[in-house]
Protein backbone atom coordinates (compact mmCIF):
# COMPACT_ATOMS: atom_id res chain seq x y z
CA UNK A 1 0.00 0.00 0.00
CA UNK A 2 2.80 2.40 0.93
CA UNK A 3 4.57 1.65 -2.37
CA UNK A 4 1.45 2.43 -4.40
CA UNK A 5 0.91 5.65 -2.44
CA UNK A 6 4.49 6.80 -3.20
CA UNK A 7 3.99 5.92 -6.87
CA UNK A 8 0.82 8.03 -6.96
CA UNK A 9 2.60 11.03 -5.42
CA UNK A 10 5.45 10.67 -7.91
CA UNK A 11 3.06 10.60 -10.86
CA UNK A 12 1.24 13.69 -9.58
CA UNK A 13 4.55 15.54 -9.15
CA UNK A 14 5.64 14.66 -12.67
CA UNK A 15 2.37 15.74 -14.22
CA UNK A 16 2.47 19.01 -12.29
CA UNK A 17 5.86 19.84 -13.80
CA UNK A 18 4.36 20.39 -17.24
CA UNK A 19 2.28 23.47 -17.90
CA UNK A 20 0.26 23.36 -21.10
CA UNK A 21 0.75 26.55 -23.07
CA UNK A 22 -2.23 28.79 -23.55
CA UNK A 23 -4.13 28.22 -26.78
CA UNK A 24 -5.04 31.89 -27.15
CA UNK A 25 -2.80 33.21 -29.93
CA UNK A 26 -3.93 36.81 -29.39
CA UNK A 27 -2.94 36.93 -25.71
CA UNK A 28 0.11 39.06 -26.54
CA UNK A 29 -1.13 40.70 -29.71
CA UNK A 30 -0.20 44.34 -29.33
CA UNK A 31 -0.85 47.22 -31.65
CA UNK A 32 2.07 48.87 -33.40
CA UNK A 33 1.60 51.94 -31.21
CA UNK A 34 1.80 49.82 -28.03
CA UNK A 35 4.93 48.07 -29.28
CA UNK A 36 6.55 51.43 -30.06
CA UNK A 37 5.64 52.66 -26.58
CA UNK A 38 7.23 49.61 -24.91
CA UNK A 39 10.33 49.93 -27.08
CA UNK A 40 10.66 53.64 -26.24
CA UNK A 41 10.20 52.97 -22.51
CA UNK A 42 12.93 50.29 -22.50
CA UNK A 43 15.51 52.68 -23.97
CA UNK A 44 14.40 56.09 -22.66
CA UNK A 45 12.91 54.92 -19.31
CA UNK A 46 9.87 57.18 -19.49
CA UNK A 47 6.73 57.22 -21.60
CA UNK A 48 3.35 58.93 -21.79
CA UNK A 49 1.85 60.24 -18.52
CA UNK A 50 5.30 60.43 -16.90
CA UNK A 51 5.69 63.45 -14.57
CA UNK A 52 8.65 65.85 -14.69
CA UNK A 53 9.63 68.99 -12.80
CA UNK A 54 11.31 71.83 -14.70
CA UNK A 55 14.73 72.75 -13.30
CA UNK A 56 17.48 75.27 -14.12
CA UNK A 57 16.19 77.14 -17.21
CA UNK A 58 12.67 77.66 -18.48
CA UNK A 59 11.28 75.34 -21.15
CA UNK A 60 9.98 76.76 -24.41
CA UNK A 61 7.17 74.63 -25.83
CA UNK A 62 6.05 75.05 -29.43
CA UNK A 63 2.54 74.59 -30.72
CA UNK A 64 3.87 72.78 -33.81
CA UNK A 65 6.67 70.33 -34.46
CA UNK A 66 9.30 70.92 -37.14
CA UNK A 67 7.48 68.65 -39.58
CA UNK A 68 4.24 70.64 -39.12
CA UNK A 69 5.76 74.03 -39.96
CA UNK A 70 5.65 75.29 -43.47
CA UNK A 71 5.39 78.46 -45.47
CA UNK A 72 4.07 81.45 -43.56
CA UNK A 73 4.25 79.92 -40.06
CA UNK A 74 7.79 78.52 -40.36
CA UNK A 75 9.32 81.61 -38.72
CA UNK A 76 6.52 82.36 -36.29
CA UNK A 77 7.83 80.26 -33.44
CA UNK A 78 7.81 83.15 -30.97
CA UNK A 79 4.07 83.68 -31.48
CA UNK A 80 3.26 79.96 -31.25
CA UNK A 81 5.23 79.10 -28.12
CA UNK A 82 4.63 79.01 -24.37
CA UNK A 83 7.19 79.14 -21.57
CA UNK A 84 7.20 76.82 -18.55
CA UNK A 85 9.07 78.27 -15.58
CA UNK A 86 11.51 76.36 -13.32
CA UNK A 87 9.70 74.54 -10.55
CA UNK A 88 6.58 73.90 -12.64
CA UNK A 89 5.37 70.34 -13.06
CA UNK A 90 4.70 68.93 -16.53
CA UNK A 91 3.39 65.62 -17.82
CA UNK A 92 4.33 63.80 -21.02
CA UNK A 93 1.23 63.98 -23.21
CA UNK A 94 2.62 62.50 -26.42
CA UNK A 95 5.85 61.26 -28.02
CA UNK A 96 6.58 61.05 -31.72
CA UNK A 97 9.47 60.62 -34.14
CA UNK A 98 10.20 63.30 -36.73
CA UNK A 99 12.50 61.59 -39.20
CA UNK A 100 13.09 64.81 -41.16
CA UNK A 101 14.58 66.57 -38.13
CA UNK A 102 18.39 66.43 -38.45
CA UNK A 103 19.03 67.68 -34.89
CA UNK A 104 16.79 65.39 -32.83
CA UNK A 105 14.17 63.05 -34.23
CA UNK A 106 12.39 62.55 -30.89
CA UNK A 107 9.77 65.19 -30.08
CA UNK A 108 7.89 65.21 -26.78
CA UNK A 109 4.63 66.98 -26.05
CA UNK A 110 4.53 68.35 -22.49
CA UNK A 111 1.50 69.75 -20.69
CA UNK A 112 1.52 71.97 -17.61
CA UNK A 113 -2.23 72.65 -17.76
CA UNK A 114 -4.92 72.83 -20.40
CA UNK A 115 -3.63 76.13 -21.76
CA UNK A 116 0.11 75.55 -21.32
CA UNK A 117 1.29 72.71 -23.50
CA UNK A 118 3.40 72.16 -26.56
CA UNK A 119 6.21 70.25 -28.29
CA UNK A 120 9.92 70.21 -27.56
CA UNK A 121 12.90 68.18 -28.74
CA UNK A 122 14.01 65.54 -26.24
CA UNK A 123 17.62 66.75 -26.33
CA UNK A 124 16.43 70.19 -25.15
CA UNK A 125 14.01 68.80 -22.61
CA UNK A 126 16.10 66.27 -20.65
CA UNK A 127 18.83 68.65 -19.36
CA UNK A 128 16.16 70.95 -17.94
CA UNK A 129 13.79 68.50 -16.26
CA UNK A 130 13.94 65.91 -13.51
CA UNK A 131 11.49 63.18 -12.48
CA UNK A 132 8.85 64.31 -10.02
CA UNK A 133 10.13 62.18 -7.13
CA UNK A 134 12.10 63.26 -4.00
CA UNK A 135 14.65 60.45 -4.44
CA UNK A 136 15.25 61.53 -8.05
CA UNK A 137 15.71 65.12 -6.86
CA UNK A 138 18.35 63.96 -4.38
CA UNK A 139 20.15 61.93 -7.07
CA UNK A 140 19.98 64.84 -9.50
CA UNK A 141 21.52 67.23 -6.96
CA UNK A 142 24.43 64.98 -6.01
CA UNK A 143 25.07 63.82 -9.58
CA UNK A 144 25.80 67.33 -10.83
CA UNK A 145 29.45 67.38 -12.00
CA UNK A 146 30.02 71.03 -11.07
CA UNK A 147 28.60 70.43 -7.61
CA UNK A 148 30.81 67.35 -7.17
CA UNK A 149 33.97 69.25 -8.09
CA UNK A 150 33.04 72.15 -5.80
CA UNK A 151 32.15 69.72 -3.01
CA UNK A 152 35.47 67.91 -3.49
CA UNK A 153 37.41 71.16 -3.13
CA UNK A 154 35.46 72.27 -0.05
CA UNK A 155 35.74 68.82 1.55
CA UNK A 156 39.51 68.60 1.05
CA UNK A 157 40.11 72.10 2.46
CA UNK A 158 37.81 71.71 5.47
CA UNK A 159 38.98 68.17 6.19
CA UNK A 160 42.66 69.19 6.09
CA UNK A 161 41.97 72.12 8.43
CA UNK A 162 39.81 70.03 10.77
CA UNK A 163 42.24 67.12 10.96
CA UNK A 164 45.12 69.51 11.68
CA UNK A 165 43.11 71.14 14.46
CA UNK A 166 42.21 67.77 15.95
CA UNK A 167 45.83 66.61 15.81
CA UNK A 168 47.08 69.74 17.57
CA UNK A 169 44.54 69.28 20.35
CA UNK A 170 45.40 65.56 20.50
CA UNK A 171 41.72 64.79 20.29
CA UNK A 172 40.22 61.44 19.38
CA UNK A 173 39.70 60.70 15.70
CA UNK A 174 38.65 57.63 13.77
CA UNK A 175 41.50 55.32 12.66
CA UNK A 176 44.51 57.24 14.00
CA UNK A 177 43.51 58.06 17.59
CA UNK A 178 40.37 56.01 17.89
CA UNK A 179 38.57 54.46 20.84
CA UNK A 180 37.41 50.88 21.21
CA UNK A 181 34.04 51.15 19.39
CA UNK A 182 33.99 49.42 15.98
CA UNK A 183 31.13 51.53 14.60
CA UNK A 184 33.02 54.69 13.49
CA UNK A 185 35.54 52.57 11.58
CA UNK A 186 32.72 50.46 10.10
CA UNK A 187 30.91 53.63 8.99
CA UNK A 188 33.97 54.92 7.13
CA UNK A 189 34.52 51.54 5.43
CA UNK A 190 30.86 51.15 4.47
CA UNK A 191 30.72 54.64 2.99
CA UNK A 192 33.88 53.96 0.97
CA UNK A 193 32.45 50.66 -0.30
CA UNK A 194 29.16 52.34 -1.24
CA UNK A 195 31.08 55.01 -3.18
CA UNK A 196 32.95 52.29 -5.10
CA UNK A 197 29.72 50.41 -5.89
CA UNK A 198 27.99 53.63 -7.00
CA UNK A 199 30.87 54.60 -9.29
CA UNK A 200 31.05 51.03 -10.65
CA UNK A 201 27.37 51.14 -11.66
CA UNK A 202 27.95 54.49 -13.36
CA UNK A 203 30.99 53.07 -15.13
CA UNK A 204 29.83 49.62 -16.26
CA UNK A 205 26.03 49.84 -16.36
CA UNK A 206 24.93 53.47 -16.62
CA UNK A 207 21.61 52.43 -18.18
CA UNK A 208 20.64 50.58 -14.97
CA UNK A 209 21.38 53.67 -12.91
CA UNK A 210 19.42 55.82 -15.38
CA UNK A 211 16.40 53.55 -15.01
CA UNK A 212 16.73 53.75 -11.22
CA UNK A 213 16.90 57.54 -11.52
CA UNK A 214 13.56 57.59 -13.37
CA UNK A 215 11.95 54.92 -11.16
CA UNK A 216 13.63 55.08 -7.73
CA UNK A 217 12.75 52.94 -4.73
CA UNK A 218 14.18 52.50 -1.25
CA UNK A 219 13.32 48.80 -1.22
CA UNK A 220 16.51 46.80 -2.00
CA UNK A 221 14.48 43.64 -2.67
CA UNK A 222 12.72 45.27 -5.64
CA UNK A 223 15.94 46.10 -7.49
CA UNK A 224 18.45 44.25 -9.70
CA UNK A 225 21.47 42.75 -7.86
CA UNK A 226 23.86 45.69 -8.41
CA UNK A 227 21.35 48.32 -7.33
CA UNK A 228 20.12 46.08 -4.54
CA UNK A 229 23.67 45.84 -3.16
CA UNK A 230 24.03 49.62 -3.29
CA UNK A 231 20.67 50.27 -1.58
CA UNK A 232 21.51 47.65 1.10
CA UNK A 233 24.75 49.53 1.79
CA UNK A 234 22.79 52.79 2.11
CA UNK A 235 20.44 51.28 4.71
CA UNK A 236 23.39 49.72 6.55
CA UNK A 237 25.17 53.09 6.61
CA UNK A 238 22.12 54.71 8.23
CA UNK A 239 21.94 52.01 10.93
CA UNK A 240 25.68 52.07 11.65
CA UNK A 241 25.59 55.89 11.81
CA UNK A 242 23.02 55.75 14.61
CA UNK A 243 25.06 53.12 16.45
CA UNK A 244 28.26 55.16 16.06
CA UNK A 245 26.62 58.36 17.36
CA UNK A 246 25.20 56.46 20.32
CA UNK A 247 28.64 55.09 21.22
CA UNK A 248 30.36 58.46 20.71
CA UNK A 249 28.00 60.49 22.91
CA UNK A 250 28.02 57.82 25.63
CA UNK A 251 31.80 57.57 25.60
CA UNK A 252 32.80 61.25 25.63
CA UNK A 253 31.58 64.52 27.06
CA UNK A 254 29.42 66.64 24.75
CA UNK A 255 32.31 68.83 23.56
CA UNK A 256 34.63 65.89 22.92
CA UNK A 257 31.84 63.93 21.24
CA UNK A 258 31.06 66.87 18.95
CA UNK A 259 34.72 67.23 17.99
CA UNK A 260 35.03 63.49 17.31
CA UNK A 261 31.85 63.54 15.20
CA UNK A 262 33.19 66.43 13.14
CA UNK A 263 36.42 64.50 12.56
CA UNK A 264 34.46 61.39 11.58
CA UNK A 265 32.33 63.43 9.15
CA UNK A 266 35.49 64.90 7.60
CA UNK A 267 37.05 61.44 7.11
CA UNK A 268 33.82 60.07 5.61
CA UNK A 269 33.53 63.05 3.25
CA UNK A 270 37.09 62.57 2.03
CA UNK A 271 36.45 58.83 1.59
CA UNK A 272 33.32 59.48 -0.48
CA UNK A 273 34.98 61.97 -2.83
CA UNK A 274 38.22 59.97 -3.11
CA UNK A 275 36.62 56.61 -3.90
CA UNK A 276 33.88 58.04 -6.13
CA UNK A 277 36.42 59.70 -8.41
CA UNK A 278 39.25 57.11 -8.23
CA UNK A 279 36.91 54.22 -9.14
CA UNK A 280 36.09 55.91 -12.45
CA UNK A 281 39.77 55.40 -13.32
CA UNK A 282 39.88 51.82 -11.90
CA UNK A 283 42.19 52.92 -9.06
CA UNK A 284 39.44 52.75 -6.47
CA UNK A 285 39.34 48.93 -6.29
CA UNK A 286 42.90 48.24 -5.05
CA UNK A 287 42.72 51.43 -3.01
CA UNK A 288 39.60 50.16 -1.21
CA UNK A 289 41.23 46.81 -0.37
CA UNK A 290 44.32 48.60 0.98
CA UNK A 291 42.13 50.99 2.99
CA UNK A 292 40.13 48.16 4.59
CA UNK A 293 43.30 46.28 5.59
CA UNK A 294 44.89 49.45 6.96
CA UNK A 295 41.75 50.47 8.90
CA UNK A 296 41.39 47.01 10.47
CA UNK A 297 45.08 47.02 11.40
CA UNK A 298 44.77 50.39 13.14
CA UNK A 299 41.54 49.38 14.87
CA UNK A 300 42.94 46.21 16.42
CA UNK A 301 46.00 48.13 17.59
CA UNK A 302 43.82 50.28 19.85
CA UNK A 303 44.45 49.43 23.48
CA UNK A 304 41.20 48.27 25.08
CA UNK A 305 40.49 49.44 28.66
CA UNK A 306 40.73 46.61 31.16
CA UNK A 307 38.00 47.85 33.51
CA UNK A 308 34.69 49.65 33.60
CA UNK A 309 33.50 52.07 36.22
CA UNK A 310 31.08 50.48 38.67
CA UNK A 311 29.09 53.73 38.89
CA UNK A 312 28.75 55.10 35.33
CA UNK A 313 29.80 52.05 33.33
CA UNK A 314 32.42 53.93 31.29
CA UNK A 315 35.64 52.07 30.38
CA UNK A 316 38.68 52.98 32.52
CA UNK A 317 42.30 52.00 32.08
CA UNK A 318 42.96 51.16 35.74
CA UNK A 319 41.29 50.91 39.10
CA UNK A 320 40.90 54.03 41.18
CA UNK A 321 39.14 57.31 40.58
CA UNK A 322 36.92 57.33 37.47
CA UNK A 323 37.85 60.22 35.13
CA UNK A 324 34.23 60.42 33.94
CA UNK A 325 32.14 60.54 37.11
CA UNK A 326 34.73 60.73 39.89
CA UNK A 327 33.63 57.51 41.64
CA UNK A 328 36.27 55.36 43.35
CA UNK A 329 36.79 51.88 41.92
CA UNK A 330 38.72 49.42 44.06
Amino acid sequence: MYRWFCLLLLSLALTACYNQASQTPDAWSLTEEQQDSISFYSTHHYTQNFNFVVKNDSLVLYAQRSDQKSGDNANAEANDSVVVAPGDRVVVADITYVTTDTIDSVWVKLAHDQMTQGWIQESRMLPNVKPDDPISWFIDTFSDSHLLLFLALVVVVLAAYGLLLIKRRKARIVHWNDFESPFPMALALLLSTAAVVYASIQLFDPDAWRHFYYHPTLNPFALPPKLSAFMTLVWTILIVTLAALDDIFHRFSFGEALLYTMGLAAVCAVDYVLFSISTLYYVGYPLLVAYIVYALYLHFRVKRPSYRCGNCGQPIGRLGRCPHCGADNV
